[in-house]
């Protein structure tokens, strides 16, 4: 199907999409001989949901403190999130990034809207050069509201006067997706950049 002319504007989570961020990549190094003791630990003890509401703006410091109490055993383990947060960055998704770049240079507007705490956010902004292809970025640490709430895609569409209809959101988790599909955009569920790029090129993007 093609939507040439449709769309004029293309919106990008980060992590899974642009950035390969995995935890994993930095907590192996103490748990070198237990995968499932570490799979156990990343799943309930330092888990996505624990992570995610320092993306909503709670600090680590109290996030820590209170999982500190909870797993007393595992303070070492908890206290090492925060200064191994960099290790967790392995580098960019090459394929989203070149696609990233096309877009840029074919005069599309591109903007970031990523659930990242604010005090982490800085090791990605500080590495990745690709920050400087976006018109603009949100990232929910800096607004503490955490998508799929409604209310930061209406934020990002308004601070930078983005018509929905006329936008494609990307993002490797559905109920992202979904969220900006009930906005009035159109959405893709992230799986692979050469699936991505395709679907682009269908809407006349690239």
């Amino acid at each position: 199907m093609s939507s040439t002319g449709k769309f004029t504007t293309v919106i990008f989570d980060l992590g899974g999409v642009l950035v390969d961020w995995d935890p994993r990549y930095f907590y192996r190094k103490l748990f070198p001989k237990d995968e499932a003791a570490m799979e156990d630990f990343l799943t309930n003890v330092c888990s996505p949901e624990w992570n995610l509401q320092q993306d909503g703006g709670r600090t680590f410091a109290e996030a820590t403190e209170l999982l500190k109490r909870e797993h007393p055993h595992k303070a070492h383990l908890i206290d090492a999130w925060l200064p191994g947060y960099p290790e967790m960055l392995k580098g960019v998704i090459q394929g989203t990034v070149d696609i990233l770049r096309d877009l840029h240079e074919n005069g599309i507007r591109t903007y970031a809207l990523s659930n990242w705490s604010a005090e982490t956010f800085h090791h990605a902004l500080d590495r990745f050069d690709f920050f400087n292809y976006f018109d603009g970025r949100l990232i929910s640490g800096d607004v503490n509201i955490i998508k799929p709430d409604p209310r930061i895609f209406r934020m990002l569409f308004g601070k930078f006067d983005i018509d929905p209809t006329r936008a494609v959101y990307v993002d490797d988790v559905l109920k992202n997706v979904e969220a900006a599909q009930r906005l009035g955009s159109h959405g893709i569920h992230f799986k692979t950049a050469e699936a991505l790029r395709k679907e682009l090129a269908d809407f006349g993007l690239l």
